[in-house]
């Protein structure tokens, strides 16, 4: 007997940690999209496409495969979390000196940090929206040298991770630790109550 809940279209570990810890029954079911921005897209705007691309690819992936055998179909839980500073989007990355660039220009700075959420299946579509004000100290050179041969900034958006080592560098928070992580709690429970999947 399946006792799956929804799918979730996201490779992330910590996405996956927190709806484990919230007990959430889920398979992890996603795809690769493109994920670059367009000329000129506002930061707000392009979390929700991606959270949406990714969405419509992990469903789509999902009906081609189950052409021969249904499955049970149930909603996809999908989310993207961009860094921004001064209106530009720092994602992941690309190697380490990408990483010390992104490092050097948060420090001493405060930036947001933004999350879309979708919870879609084949009647609706449902998204939330989520914006956290960071502040970073004022970082050494040394520091970010040593923080970047951790290898932790390498796989996250704007080159830290709260909930880990780079949570040392920020003085204060104003919003969601769990939205900063990649996945506000608050918003993604109240969504996936709108499709019968209930937290208590």
């Amino acid at each position: 007997m399946n006792n799956i809940q929804f799918y979730l279209a996201s490779s992330s570990p910590r996405r996956a940690q927190i709806l484990q810890n919230l007990g959430f029954r889920f398979d992890v079911f996603c795809c690769d999209i493109d994920e670059s921005p367009h000329p000129k897209e506002k930061s707000c705007d392009y979390v929700l496409r991606m959270a949406l691309e990714k969405s419509n690819a992990a469903r789509q992936r999902w009906y081609n495969m189950q052409s021969s055998q249904k499955a049970e179909n149930l909603p996809f839980l999908s989310a993207d979390t961009s860094v921004i500073l001064s209106d530009e989007i720092l994602g992941k990355p690309q190697n380490q000196a990408h990483a010390r660039e992104m490092l050097q220009a948060l420090s001493g700075r405060e930036h947001q940090v933004v999350t879309a959420v979708c919870v879609a299946d084949e009647q609706k579509v449902k998204t939330a929206l989520q914006i956290s004000q960071v502040r970073f100290k004022s970082l050494t050179e040394k520091e970010i040298d040593d923080y970047i041969a951790t290898g932790e900034p390498m796989d996250k958006a704007g080159a830290y991770g709260i909930q880990q080592l780079g949570g040392a560098f920020i003085e204060n928070i104003t919003g969601s630790f769990t939205g900063v992580m990649g996945l506000p709690v608050f918003e993604s429970v109240a969504l996936l109550k709108e499709f019968g999947i209930e937290l208590f």
